[in-house]
């Protein structure tokens, strides 16, 4: 059977958005010059994350910190934005496709450092880059039923690791053609943090009300961009053509229900290129103008990529916005979020 999944929120407003970002800034020319040998040896043009992709540059944590680090801090920098007291959150969801073992859950860690309650639950949800979004559909479902008052989501990632072994693995004296091109989206991630706080609308007239969401699967094609802490492979024309066609069987099937269309202040797209940004905006019909961009700067910051960019963007939107957030996981999975800002 073929449709979305959708949730309607009934009393679910976000109360704060803030994002840390990591200090070192690393150009993609030096990618580039690391790569000079092998791109002219393979007879490839260098050049292509700037001129191509549109990334001209991204972050890695300083050494020493870590996107734990850094999600603590836009956890605690969300908390006092949003005047809601540590003590009261009941719930904080990690999102983050980093991760520092396979156990126990990278939770674990932001919470301590952020020093929650005992008595609040934390928890992973891992989906990729849709895992934020996914975190605010549990969390607004949990306060919606009243399990809990008040929940942080927190995303931190980090591309240092998997960029150094990527170039080092690359640089090698018989890679391909193919073999760049194979591990090539891994040269446009880059490293970030962000934090949503998130509460009852009834007690709170000044928060930005969650409206909806829908959701939808193409998990046929989970074998398309695979990768773990060292290595990842991903056939950028197939994940590229599944995405689209994926986003726009959600975006027709949403359209009975959703005017998601018009009347936008914003739609906050998951941030992985000027070629996906360019497509997608083509395919759904959006005015690339309503379309804020953090890639060429921050490149590709996995799950907290959306968010990112809406906490950047937050001061220019006003009191009655209608902003969407969008994104696309590997595996494939897409979602749509309304909020009324």
């Amino acid at each position: 059977m073929a449709g979305n999944s959708t949730h309607h929120f009934t009393n679910t407003a976000v109360l704060a958005v803030e994002r840390c970002e990591a200090t070192e800034v690393v150009p993609s020319r030096s990618f580039d010059r690391r790569l000079a040998d092998t791109y002219r040896r393979a007879r490839l043009r260098g050049g292509m994350l700037e001129n191509l992709v549109g990334v001209r540059e991204r972050r890695w944590w300083d050494e020493g910190t870590t996107f734990t680090d850094g999600a603590a801090d836009a956890g605690r920098a969300a908390l006092w934005a949003s005047g809601v007291a540590a003590a009261d959150i009941g719930l904080m969801i990690n999102t983050s496709v980093s991760r520092h073992w396979l156990e126990p859950a990278t939770s674990v860690v932001v919470h301590d450092a952020i020093g929650l309650s005992t008595s609040c639950q934390n928890f992973d949800i891992t989906n990729a880059c849709l895992g934020f979004l996914n975190g605010i559909e549990v969390a607004g479902a949990m306060i919606d039923a009243g399990l809990v008052d008040y929940a942080l989501v927190v995303d931190g990632e980090d591309s240092r690791r998997l960029q150094e072994t990527t170039l080092e693995r690359l640089a090698g004296p018989t890679t391909t053609a193919a073999e760049v091109m194979a591990e090539f989206a891994a040269l446009t991630l880059g490293s970030g943090a962000v934090a949503m706080v998130l509460g009852p609308a009834d007690r709170h007239p000044e928060g930005h009300r969650v409206v909806a969401a829908a959701s939808r699967a193409g998990t046929e094609h989970h074998a398309l961009c695979v990768g773990d802490d060292d290595h990842m492979l991903t056939d950028l024309r197939g994940l590229l053509d599944a995405g689209l066609d994926l986003s726009q069987a959600l975006w027709e099937d949403a359209a009975a229900e959703f005017d998601w269309g018009e009347g936008m202040a914003r739609y906050f797209i998951h941030q992985v290129s000027q070629v996906h940004t360019d497509a997608i905006c083509q395919r759904l019909e959006i005015d690339p103008a309503l379309v804020p961009r953090t890639f060429p700067t921050f490149g590709n910051i996995g799950p907290a990529s959306v968010v990112f960019t809406l906490a950047g963007e937050q001061a220019s939107l006003e009191r009655g916005d209608r902003i969407l957030m969008m994104g696309i996981g590997s595996g494939l999975n897409a979602c749509c979020l309304a909020i009324d800002w």
